[in-house]
């Protein structure tokens, strides 16, 4: 839209999982705006009832990457990583608009976006520790940088649940929406960044 683009993940399952070629994909959108003069904005959102469920567990290829060969696993666990950098480094203002859920992988992402629009009844939820897994994909330092290291315990390690309010009000999102709005409240400030 002019010099706003929209990046939207939908993986048409209602679950909006990060799949390892998900993660490919989005590093894609991320570094095709790379050297881009004419896009001021991204918008990376989901769709209007889940913005992620985070990494697909039940991702064949990350199943068979468990099986493989260590340089292999090694390589195939940076992709959610790698992910996450792009977004992260990307020269347009980055805004992650958020409906729903937002788990694990999703928070990481959108902890890498430069600011975080939610709809009241969007939900953060970051369960690695809880679930034994690892959290590789550089979650932990972004969602410190925003909260604190207080409640970036609260987020990670106590794996609390954290609705909208509670988000604006502790930093982890700059924007409250009302419900199946975020994205248009997301457009508005991307207008304000493509019209400086």
């Amino acid at each position: 839209r002019g010099r706003i683009a929209i990046v939207r993940l939908d993986r048409r399952d209602g679950r909006n999982a990060l799949s390892l070629e998900a993660c490919r994909q989005l590093t894609r959108a991320a570094r095709s705006f790379d050297d881009d003069a004419d896009i001021s904005a991204v918008i990376l959102t989901g769709t209007t009832e889940v913005f992620s469920l985070g990494a697909d567990l039940r991702d064949t290829e990350l199943q068979r990457a468990r099986e493989a060969r260590l340089a292999e696993r090694r390589i195939s666990m940076q992709t959610g990583g790698r992910m996450c950098r792009a977004w992260e480094e990307l020269e347009p203002l980055t805004i992650a608009a958020i409906e729903g859920w937002c788990v694990g992988g999703g928070a990481a992402i959108v902890a890498a976006c430069d600011l975080r629009v939610a709809s009241q009844a969007a939900t953060l939820y970051v369960p690695e520790i809880e679930r034994g897994m690892n959290l590789s994909w550089g979650a932990v330092p972004r969602i410190t940088r925003l909260v604190g290291p207080a409640k970036a315990k609260r987020v990670i390690i106590l794996a609390e649940k954290i609705k909208a309010e509670q988000a604006l009000d502790w930093g982890l999102i700059d924007e409250v929406a009302a419900p199946g709005t975020a994205l248009d409240a997301a457009l508005a400030l991307a207008e304000r960044a493509a019209s400086m």
